[in-house]
């Protein structure tokens, strides 16, 4: 068996990649159970809302598999070491309670108010700020989570800045701010992302 072949890379994992990948932030809000990639799909994601009704289970080792989906490499990242095994090594169902106690959820609200809480946090990102400083955090957030060193961090960061200061935005920006009214920023992430981006390529599938 072959297994740097393409042929075997898990369907999970194309997804989480994907939304890995995306320019635009990303909301999961849960209502019911997510289990399984119903759970891992959601790690690349930037904020997990989710009901009080709402239950989370990485069971694959209930059903003598592994986790998937890179949840070994989002999961720690975002519950940390500790937690994240106790969840696997179980493979329990638990509830919205632990889920935010553990630090994969950050918000808990009543089912009826689960849409709306997750709009108003989706306008609350998107209203008053430029969308391309936006995806540039993104990306400068969770590629910060492999540096190894803080200077990377200042070689990313410094592109990016410089980078942006040659656009349009940060003009618009100031003037907005002298002005005392709310930005209208132009460049848009469909066509001004700066030639520093992608900040770095992933290794090929090997």
């Amino acid at each position: 068996m072959d297994y740097s072949t393409e042929q075997i890379r898990d369907g999970g994992g194309r997804v989480t990649l994907r939304i890995y990948e995306s320019l635009k932030p990303i909301l999961a809000a849960v209502n019911g159970a997510a289990a399984g990639v119903g759970a891992t799909m959601q790690l690349p994601m930037d904020w997990r809302i989710a009901s009080e009704k709402a239950r989370f289970g990485f069971v694959f080792t209930r059903r003598g598999i592994v986790p998937e989906a890179c949840s070994s490499w989002f999961l720690p990242r975002l519950v940390g070491m500790p937690q994240a095994l106790d969840w696997c090594y179980t493979g329990r169902v638990f509830d919205a309670a632990e889920a935010k106690a553990g630090g994969l959820v950050q918000e808990l609200v009543a089912p009826e108010d689960l849409m709306e809480a997750a709009h108003q946090r989706a306008r609350q990102w998107c209203e008053q700020s430029a969308p391309v400083s936006v995806a540039l955090s993104r990306h400068m957030m969770w590629q910060g989570l492999g540096m190894g060193h803080p200077m990377d961090a200042h070689k990313m960061d410094s592109r990016a800045i410089y980078a942006r200061g040659r656009q349009s935005d940060p003009k618009e920006g100031v003037r907005a701010f002298l002005d005392k009214r709310n930005a209208k920023f132009a460049d848009k992430v469909s066509s001004d992302m700066p030639e520093v981006y992608p900040f770095s390529k992933p290794p090929r599938y090997s």
